[in-house]
């Protein structure tokens, strides 16, 4: 019995040292996020403020069947952790968009609320992968108030 502690104990350290080493988040630098992402219709423009801040701009856009875009516009301040940044668009509450920066030039998005709830247009999702098609400062795109 007085062996099995330490064992049980040994094997707790070795797999939460191991988890921890798995640990998905990395640092990543200015240089490695600035610019534009886009995915279909969508886009973020990203850019690094420092003190873990990014300016984030979402462009998206869903097409109706008759040819009519719906749109979603948001912009604001994202918290960035290692490589992975959170951003709640403008004065929503049940909205959290998390955007997780992967090489080479990818972003995954994941977005929780819905639609209307992160004030966008009907069908419009922030959700998927996005490729960065442009490095470096991006240009705002103007958002009506």
């Amino acid at each position: 019995m007085t062996r099995s502690i330490p064992l049980t104990i040994s094997i707790l350290l070795l797999a939460s040292t191991f988890a921890f080493s798995q640990s998905p988040r990395r640092v990543v630098t200015a240089a490695q996020i600035n610019g534009v992402y886009k995915s279909g219709r969508n886009d973020f423009r990203v850019l690094a403020l420092g003190h873990n801040k990014l300016q984030v701009q979402f462009n998206g856009e869903w097409m109706t069947r008759y040819g009519y875009p719906n749109i979603g516009e948001a912009i604001g301040e994202a918290i960035i952790d290692g490589n992975v940044a959170t951003f709640v668009p403008g004065e929503t509450k049940n909205c959290r968009i998390t955007m997780t920066f992967l090489p080479p030039n990818k972003m995954i998005v994941r977005q929780e609320g819905s639609d209307a709830e992160c004030g966008f247009g009907h069908n419009v999702m922030a959700d998927g992968k996005y490729r960065r098609v442009k490095a470096g400062r991006p240009k705002w795109i103007p958002i009506p108030q």
